[in-house]
């Protein structure tokens, strides 16, 4: 990993800023044709690469060394059960996919390509706040339980408790629901 570690940060001192100015929901940010403009020579001259593979419901990114095979490779999930006023299914996943890998690949390489709302001290009313992190209230039956049944199911080698708090960072878990999840996990 010492090649690719001394590569990354060479990559990193001559990087700029990634800055556009895209507006978004209250921020503006950089898009990924704007990122690969910029980093694509750099990561050349410095023999890296990445490549970003969907695997399931995640963005694998992995950031390479060209010569010695070496990296490094991270997994982000791409939101689930996400509705977008005006968009089909398909538009919905594509959006999320394209803002995971944003996102993922300006944290593997280390680049600010948005404004920094917590450094520019900035805040956010608390009303956006709520409304963004809203909960779906979670019902035993109904399309969503299925899709939590799935998500248990294929997450049965986690503990209990991490399953719970991932799925109650979306949804609103009663106690009932929780029981009937935990039989559907394994957990004693």
């Amino acid at each position: 990993m010492k090649n690719l570690f001394k590569k990354l940060a060479s990559f990193q001192q001559e990087v700029p800023v990634i800055h556009k100015g895209t507006q978004g929901y209250g921020y503006s940010y950089s898009d990924l044709p704007t990122i690969f403009s910029v980093i694509n020579p750099l990561l050349k001259k410095h023999g890296l690469g990445f490549t970003q593979l969907i695997e399931g419901t995640s963005v694998k990114t992995i950031v390479f060394d060209t010569e010695s095979g070496e990296y490094i490779e991270s997994l982000t999930d791409i939101p689930q059960g996400v509705s977008l006023k005006g968009m089909n299914d398909f538009q919905v996943l594509g959006s999320a996919i394209t803002y995971v890998r944003r996102y993922a690949i300006s944290s593997a390489l280390g680049l600010v390509t948005d404004t920094d709302a917590d450094a520019s001290g900035q805040q956010i009313s608390r009303s956006t706040t709520t409304n963004e992190h809203r909960h779906i209230k979670l019902n035993i039956g109904d399309d969503n339980y299925t899709k939590v049944l799935n998500y248990v199911a294929a997450n049965k080698d986690k503990p209990f408790s991490e399953v719970v708090k991932m799925l109650e960072t979306k949804y609103e878990v009663v106690s009932d629901v929780k029981k009937e999840i935990k039989k559907h996990h394994g957990s004693n």
